[in-house]
């Protein structure tokens, strides 16, 4: 068993352990939170057995072995470096860190240490992602890439009423990218790498929140176009178009209906079992990683790779966070 301890109550929490506690190997050992009227209220809720209001407490207690971090975006490096310093190992929500800097020096903090870091990319785990992965091929040369989500916030009615959540604040490290983008961003890392060239466009909200944003980049001999939003809806699938043919994706952020239509009429409807919370995966391959010791995996370079783009559309569009000083 791996002793888990979760870092933030929220409902992303709530949707992880759903999916966890179907995994042999999990245990949720503990939970912190900054009040301990919170900690003890979410532990009881969920049957563990340690509460934690003092990060130095957690990192020092022998009894757990890994902890998922589901902090604000501005908390997840310094949560992150402080735990694995204390030789254990993080799954860390999406995205990994604020920017590039700060990854690297998780990465870093990962490797001196001998633990696991793995972003917890949900959609990349999954089957239908894998199934995209291997029936790339397929499509003979690749040319375009049309990846997009776009999900109106249900917070995105209180910041019209004047009511800005922390969803919507620029000083957690938050912004369409970030939050729906990167949904875009790190498969198009997964499957492609890092971009020869970069273009980016923002729609700016009224306190200055990227609310929504198209990137364009180039490969050599390939195009790709990434659109996401907060304040908007789209119902477009996602597409990878070849020359042999085209793979239709119902949603990039949760691959489950994947479809190959070939040039020559043929299509190809890809086996992808279904499962309604898509979490048990990424915790599946954390497990995997933990047993296996393998400190420096694949999934590090393309969560790099991922910050490296997001900085540079950052960059381009002036969206700054304090974590950037």
């Amino acid at each position: 068993m791996i002793n888990f301890a979760v870092i933030g109550t929220n409902f992303i929490t709530d949707r992880f352990l759903e999916a966890a506690s179907t995994v042999p190997e999990f245990c949720l050992k503990a939970v912190y939170s900054r009040t301990m009227e919170r900690a003890r209220d979410y532990a009881g809720r969920h049957g563990a057995e340690l509460t934690f209001d003092s990060l130095d407490d957690l990192a020092a207690c022998p009894e757990v072995d890994a902890v998922y971090v589901a902090s604000p975006n501005c908390c997840h490096a310094a949560q992150s470096i402080q735990m694995m310093k204390a030789g254990k190992h993080v799954l860390v929500e999406k995205p990994a860190a604020s920017n590039l800097r700060e990854f690297c020096q998780m990465k870093e903090t990962a490797l001196e240490n001998g633990v696991i870091l793995l972003e917890a990319m949900r959609s990349v785990f999954s089957p239908g992602f894998e199934a995209v992965r291997e029936n790339l091929r397929e499509l003979g040369t690749i040319r375009r890439v049309s990846f997009q989500f776009c999900q109106y916030s249900s917070r995105y009615d209180k910041f019209k009423n004047g009511i800005i959540e922390n969803a919507f604040r620029p000083e957690l490290s938050n912004s369409a990218l970030m939050d729906i983008g990167v949904y875009c961003v790190h498969p198009l890392a997964d499957l492609f790498g890092m971009p020869e060239r970069i273009q980016s466009s923002s729609l700016k909200l009224s306190n200055g929140f990227e609310g929504a944003g198209t990137i364009l980049v180039e490969y050599d001999g390939m195009q790709g176009e990434l659109i996401y939003s907060k304040i908007t809806d789209s119902r477009v699938p996602s597409q990878i178009q070849g020359e042999n043919g085209v793979m239709l994706i119902d949603k990039i952020h949760e691959p489950q209906e994947v479809t190959i239509f070939f040039r020559d009429g043929r299509e190809k409807k890809l086996d992808i079992p279904k499962i309604s919370n898509n979490m048990v995966y990424e915790t599946e391959e954390f497990i995997r990683l933990i047993h296996a010791g393998t400190a420096e995996h694949k999934r590090l370079e393309n969560s790099e790779t991922e910050m490296k783009i997001m900085d540079e559309v950052r960059g381009q569009q002036g969206i700054r966070f304090p974590a950037d000083n």
